[in-house]
């Protein structure tokens, strides 16, 4: 798969944890009009809206590595000549990408552990916990490979991107 290609992906799980995070928030609005008003809460709502927020949050980190719309401090490094502020750049996403391989293989040995002996969720709906534990293993991989990209463009010379609060 070429970087493009990634890309593209990346833009579409994007796109895909925003309207996750919209049914989520559908979702807890209805359960609180039907808990509140008709004294009839759902036994589905609280937990799916949660699965909801798992995955969308996992599965939108490579776009916001990438768009740079994630938390950055950078008041230091803003004072920091151009050829050290792309030095700690990399140094970042070099972090990034070691943190995000052992997530990844933590997350995949915590998902195949509870899909192999079948553990629920342990709640009314008692979903299968894999459900909840694999976009740990597949967001982390992706976010393993958009540092890979981030810090490959660096060493070609790529601008360091800026965040969104610019």
């Amino acid at each position: 798969m070429d970087e493009m290609m990634f890309d593209r992906l990346t833009l579409f799980l994007a796109w895909a944890a925003a309207l996750l995070f919209v049914l989520a928030g559908c979702m807890l609005t209805y359960e609180v009009i039907a808990r509140y008003f008709f004294i009839r809460p759902t036994i589905w709502a609280a937990e799916l809206s949660q699965l909801c927020l798992i995955w969308g949050s996992l599965m939108g980190m490579p776009w916001a590595l990438a768009a740079r719309r994630h938390i950055s401090v950078d008041a230091v490094t803003r004072l920091l000549k151009p050829k050290m502020q792309r030095a700690v750049e990399i140094l970042a996403m070099v972090c990034i990408l070691a943190f995000s391989v052992m997530v990844t293989v933590k997350g995949w040995d915590i998902f195949y552990e509870s899909f192999e002996r079948g553990r629920t969720s342990g709640t009314m709906l008692d979903l299968p916990a894999w459900v909840a534990e694999l976009p740990v293993a597949i967001g982390f991989a992706l976010l393993s490979v958009q540092s890979v990209i981030e810090i490959v463009g660096l060493l070609r010379g790529k601008d360091i991107p800026k965040g969104a609060h610019e």
